[in-house]
């Protein structure tokens, strides 16, 4: 076999096959490297290439990654099936996006974009449920679902918890979630707030005829995370909460295929995900981790605000809308708008989102000045009044906790 050379990694004439995946970066080359020299060691680092020539002898698998688009500051790099552990995205990831974020030949690069082929994409499970919780758990075809995490989200007794959650529920909200950074702590224990909150759930139910939920945060080490799903589903829970970047995707993985045993729903929490996709020249994007966490098997993801809210992020309008297309028959995932929503924001931002999402707002919800029951009322309101066409000032005439709602928040959106 001949030597290897970094050349070896680039051919602007390359059509990949239906196989490869195809991966787009944005790459700012070293001060010494051509932008032709840094594909090429982008190709070869994430694959199987070295900085060495190397003399092969005898028969070796063809694993090579081909440099095949460069446009401007973005190349696209082919990525032969082969090359791929089927169903392990530790594995897709370490060559997708391990080493070449660390190279000396690029000052920055960014994964932006995946075009995943078939024969990978299928080797994962995906959603078990996605978009068709709204009408397998809840009764919401028409509607976007709601949710809220207690404020604040971490210091409240296990009693408390639970108190917030019946408020909230019995104002209209579906879902009461756990935040990231609540899990098993001693001020409010996991399996206690489990129990103390569903047996809160069940009156909610009992009192408004809906459908009521909990996402509990079920985060640790995979062991415990198992533990937990188990638990949830003996309690009568019909979902799981997991911080998936920082738990990791193997993790999600072995929770997912515990969840469908148990017919969990999965909600992801992307907490860290600004360590990955803030910088706009570096990392990998929020795309491209919303496309990890759907192959991985979330139902539901958080993927911003459409600018609404109080948190930065890339475009939630075009990462929802690729959550929702087809991938090879796997289910969708349903987004989730969260980070500084109230009331007022809810017709903007099914403007620009649609119906088919949950909406959560913790704050919006229990910073009403008539206390959490009368906020989740308000958010329900604002909801109802945008999906029937109603301007939210001729919808607060007759609704009085939305429009004190109007009078504290109006329409700004916070920072």
């Amino acid at each position: 076999m001949p030597g290897i050379t970094y050349e070896d990694f680039i051919d602007l004439e390359y059509d990949p096959a239906d196989s490869d995946l195809v991966c787009a970066f944005r790459v700012e080359p070293a001060a010494d490297m051509s932008m032709e020299a840094a594909a090429s060691r982008v190709a070869s680092e994430s694959s199987n290439g070295t900085w060495a020539e190397l003399q092969v002898e005898g028969s070796v698998t063809d694993l090579s990654a081909t440099a095949f688009s460069i446009e401007g500051s973005e190349i696209r790099v082919a990525y032969p099936e082969e090359l791929f552990e089927p169903g392990s995205m530790a594995q897709v990831l370490s060559c997708i996006a391990g080493n070449i974020m660390g190279m000396k030949a690029v000052e920055r690069i960014r994964l932006l974009d995946c075009e995943w082929p078939e024969p990978l994409a299928t080797s994962f499970p995906g959603p078990q449920f996605g978009t068709s919780v709204r009408t397998e758990i809840f009764d919401a075809p028409d509607r976007p679902i709601t949710a809220t995490v207690p404020k604040p989200k971490v210091g409240l007794s296990t009693e408390q918890h639970a108190q917030v959650g019946y408020d909230a529920w019995v104002g209209g909200i579906d879902l009461l979630k756990d935040d990231e950074n609540l899990t098993d702590q001693s001020f409010n224990p996991f399996h206690d707030r489990l129990t103390g909150s569903l047996d809160a759930r069940d009156r909610a139910e009992e009192e408004t005829g809906e459908r009521k939920s909990y996402l509990v945060n079920v985060t640790a080490d995979a062991n415990a995370m198992l533990e937990r799903a188990d638990a949830v589903a003996e309690a009568g829970g019909e979902y799981v909460m997991v911080d998936v970047i920082t738990t990791g995707w193997a993790a999600v993985q072995t929770v997912r295929e515990r969840c469908a045993e148990l017919g969990l729903a999965i909600h992801a929490h992307r907490a860290m995900h600004a360590a990955f996709d803030r910088v706009p020249s570096h990392g990998v994007s929020m795309r491209v981790l919303a496309q990890i966490a759907r192959l991985c098997g979330a139902d539901q993801l958080h993927t911003g605000t459409a600018d609404l809210g109080k948190l930065e992020n890339e475009d939630t309008v075009g990462i929802n809308e690729w959550l929702y297309g087809d991938l090879y028959g796997l289910n969708d995932v349903l987004p989730t708008a969260s980070g500084g929503l109230h009331p007022g924001l809810v017709p903007e931002l099914v403007e620009r989102c649609g119906t088919n999402i949950c909406v959560q707002a913790g704050g919006g919800v229990h910073g009403h000045p008539d206390g959490t029951a009368a906020g989740a009322k308000a958010l329900r309101q604002s909801i109802d009044a945008t999906v029937e066409g109603t301007p939210l000032e001729e919808y607060a005439e007759d609704h009085p906790e939305l429009a004190v709602a109007i009078e504290k928040w109006g329409t700004e959106t916070p920072r």
